[in-house]
């Protein structure tokens, strides 16, 4: 484990720790401490408050979106943006299989069904060519939009996520399922600052959701947004998060099923001060980044780095390594050594609930399951 060994110092030269190194872990350098307080002070500290409008601001303009609307987390925004998007119980969702089972939980919440397809190599994300073989086999298009002629079910929305925010062929993607009537969602709850042809993930589908979980590049501590230039939807969106309230003086009137999913004006004031640093962050992760291929290169591990056209926010940086078997001799030596690694999400369709979806034959995400392992990303 020689290769194992030097990683370890040199990362820990890096980070000037001798003691555990965590995987990613948040930076609070900014205004955060002063926006809290300025939140606790005006004691709105709920779901209404001058914070959670600042943070969508914030984010339309950062994703180049015309509407962004705050919710209480990722899952729960690609949960509403599936349902704005069109689909109902009983669709069907082509997305990916190497993904976070929040992608996959989201069609799930709508009463829908994932369809698991292959990813491209070189961007961990959904395969346009994937989508186009399974759409020329199974596709049909109808007056009413897309369906599975085998099994009859309309394929009411396309759901790529972009893996660690490595953007997908995002294009590809969009001008693929115009040609089918397949309205995309993208998951870009890894992806804040990442931009494919120039242009911010999240922009290119329908709708787009991000994530401000603790671990991510920019964190509420619990949080996420959607994202739209439909500024029908994203009122829509709005609407549906917030209990699907009409307005009203005093009376609680709720025309249709919406859901709590408001973000706390408290977490919107810790995202508007890390908003605030997203460009330093992208700024040392890239040193980061440039850093460990110089390193990785002269010992011959494989380090992931972006694709042309794109430039990659780096939130989870990664190797790639020979096989199964390196790759668990490497996580087994760095976390005893407290360094924290991870390898990438078991395949969606191997998990109880997921197991008999539909998929096909997943020769590149089986071939990333058992190669692709995550090393400290930290912004320090």
């Amino acid at each position: 484990m020689q290769k194992a060994e030097e990683t370890i110092s040199f990362i820990r030269d890096h980070f000037k720790s001798k003691g555990f190194i965590p995987l990613h872990e948040p930076s609070f350098t900014g205004n955060e401490k002063d926006y809290v307080l300025q939140t606790i002070e005006s004691t709105f500290v709920s779901s209404v408050g001058a914070f959670v409008d600042r943070f969508e601001e914030m984010m339309q303009t950062l994703t180049q979106t015309r509407r962004a609307v705050a919710v209480v987390n990722g899952t729960s925004g690609l949960q509403v943006a599936l349902r704005l998007a069109g689909v109902k119980a009983g669709d069907e969702v082509l997305t990916q299989a190497l993904t976070f089972v929040a992608t996959a939980n989201a069609i799930a919440y709508n009463g829908a069904r994932p369809v698991f397809l292959d990813v491209d190599l070189e961007t961990m994300g959904l395969s346009p060519e994937a989508v186009k073989d399974f759409l020329i086999e199974f596709g049909e298009v109808r007056e009413q939009g897309c369906y599975n002629k085998k099994t009859g079910n309309r394929i009411s929305a396309c759901l790529p996520m972009h893996t660690f925010g490595f953007p997908v062929k995002i294009r590809e993607l969009v001008e693929l399922c115009d040609e089918w009537k397949i309205p995309i969602v993208e998951d870009a709850a890894e992806s804040l600052g990442s931009t494919a042809e120039g242009i911010p993930t999240g922009k290119f589908g329908k709708l787009g959701v991000f994530s401000f979980n603790g671990n991510k590049i920019v964190t509420s501590g619990g949080g996420g947004a959607i994202v739209t230039d439909d500024l029908i939807i994203g009122e829509k969106a709005k609407f549906l998060t917030t209990t699907a309230k009409q307005p009203h003086t005093y009376e609680y009137v709720h025309t249709e099923l919406g859901y709590n999913y408001r973000m706390p004006n408290i977490n919107a004031a810790l995202a508007c001060a890390q908003l605030e640093s997203l460009e330093h962050f992208l700024k040392k992760k890239r040193e980061l980044a440039t850093s460990y291929q110089i390193f990785f290169n002269s010992i011959n591990y494989k380090f992931r780095t972006e694709t042309e056209g794109t430039r990659v926010n780096y939130w989870l940086m990664c190797l790639e390594l020979e096989n199964r078997k390196e790759r668990d001799a490497f996580l087994k030596f760095t976390n005893d050594s407290k360094v924290m690694t991870r390898p990438i999400w078991q395949l969606m369709y191997k998990l109880p609930m997921y197991e008999n979806c539909l998929r096909d034959r997943q020769e590149n995400a089986k071939y990333l399951e058992d190669r692709i392992v995550n090393i400290p990303s930290s912004v320090n």
